[in-house]
């Protein structure tokens, strides 16, 4: 199939798909809006940004707007769950595009916003109430909404939901809706608990998969260098300042890490804003708005806050910090090379985080390949601090507590940056520091990874 009109949807849908930038559907939406269509349970799975919102939602908004009536009041139709308050917002941004020009009633119930105008939304009632868990089940115990004549319900971004532990959360909401509905599951990645909870919700559920899961997306041109901790920032500078004029996405592990390192960048001269589970919700709209509107050109953001960032216009994606759960990496990349598009994506490799990579790269079944410097050896890896062992350190000074930042890192750890050697090819010069590889062209033994702590 080419063509939305040809998956049947309702001629009020199709209309407003005229006004928007979809064209044709994508592979996950042309496989999985027929079943949807039927009324069969699904599990999609996919890469970000494939169109997974289209994929679920232009089938459901087709079977509501075929009821015809009101839903009641507080009652709910078809329930939304995501993880993050950013990913709610993009898909009732993609809803209220794909309803334009009809009656149905959309409302979004996140944290950080406030309750009592929430509550009146919900007075009357919402035929798709997108909803993040823990501000859902707030409403529920005020009596504020009733699931009890729900009869969709659609788990978006799974995986990341169990990251954040909102399983006792979804078991709890659960109870609320009633066993006779149709049920939807969309995940980018296939971890054995995403089964368990599939096997639990899901009746008869047919699989659409257009991508092995945790495969990122084809147009992502991938790549990683070593470089130790403390010269990350001036790295980052030297990458950002190679692509005037085009976005990028930089990730780091910590809110407090996020922060420090876009007040450091906008000392440096780039517009740049910060997002991340601290700041309210108020302000997280307007610097995705102020990033989305082109008025900034570098984002830094913590894996909790960058699961809804659906934005085209982002070429470049630097992982400052090395994810500590590899499904999560698929997802920061796949922040670039939106729908159809060309990206890349950088990760920056201390020593203290070559589990991480092993990780990462035993998720993609492949190597990254070296772009800058050369993989530490195992003595260095083993005597490197953990990440939050060298909290006094200032990004880009090296590591060096207590010395100003210098215009110019030392020579020996920008050794495969733009401006330095040409990159590309594995065993590059090493970072200052780091013993000599193996003879014979065998790469350093990489350690085996650590037990993750549970802070």
């Amino acid at each position: 199939m080419t063509t939305f009109a040809e998956l049947g949807l309702s001629p009020n849908i199709l209309k407003a798909l005229e006004k928007t930038k979809l064209q044709q559907p994508t592979p996950i939406q042309a496989q999985a809006i027929p079943h949807i269509m039927q009324g069969r349970d699904l599990m999609g799975l996919a890469q970000t940004g494939t169109g997974k919102t289209a994929a679920f939602g232009l089938p459901l908004l087709h079977r509501i707007l075929d009821l015809g009536h009101p839903p009641g009041p507080k009652n709910v139709r078809a329930l939304i769950l995501v993880p993050t308050r950013e990913l709610a917002t993009q898909i009732i941004d993609n809803f209220r595009q794909f309803t334009a020009g009809t009656a149905v009633k959309i409302v979004l119930v996140v944290g950080g916003a406030s309750v009592n105008k929430q509550a009146q939304s919900l007075v009357k009632g919402a035929d798709v109430l997108v909803a993040t868990p823990g501000r859902l089940i707030d409403h529920i115990e005020q009596g504020n909404v009733s699931l009890e004549k729900c009869g969709y319900l659609v788990l978006d971004e799974a995986d990341h939901m169990l990251d954040m532990g909102f399983i006792h959360s979804l078991r709890r909401i659960a109870k609320h809706i009633p066993l006779r509905r149709q049920t939807l599951m969309f995940s980018a990645t296939m971890p054995k608990d995403i089964t368990e909870i599939a096997d639990t919700y899901l009746r008869d559920p047919v699989k659409v998969q257009v991508a092995p899961p945790g495969k990122p997306a084809e147009k992502v041109t991938q790549g990683v260098h070593f470089i130790p901790n403390g010269d990350k920032a001036r790295l980052l500078e030297e990458y950002l300042k190679k692509h005037p004029g085009e976005q990028a996405l930089v990730f780091c592990r910590t809110k407090h890490g996020a922060d420090k390192l876009a007040k450091v960048l906008d000392q440096w001269g780039f517009k740049v804003g910060a997002i991340h589970g601290n700041r309210s919700q108020n302000q997280r709209d307007r610097i995705l708005a102020e990033f989305k509107g082109e008025a900034l050109d570098v984002l830094v953001a913590t894996d909790v806050a960058a699961r809804g960032i659906d934005i085209p216009t982002v070429r470049h994606v630097y992982n400052h910090d090395m994810p500590n759960v590899p499904e999560n990496y698929v997802h920061r990349i796949g922040r670039t090379a939106r729908a159809g598009a060309e990206g890349s994506s950088i990760s920056f490799c201390a020593p203290a985080e070559m589990s991480e990579l092993q990780a990462i790269e035993k998720l993609l079944k492949k190597a990254l390949p070296v772009i800058g410097g050369a993989p530490w050896a195992a003595d260095v890896v083993a005597a490197a601090p953990r990440p939050g062992q060298n909290r006094g350190q200032k990004p880009g000074n090296g590591g060096r507590q207590g010395q100003k930042l210098t215009k110019n890192p030392r020579p020996a750890a920008a050794a495969g940056a733009p401006g330095g050697k040409p990159a590309g090819k594995p065993g590059g010069a090493r970072p200052q520091g780091q013993k000599p590889r193996p003879q014979g062209g065998a790469q350093a033994p990489r350690r085996a990874p650590r037990p993750k702590s549970g802070g």
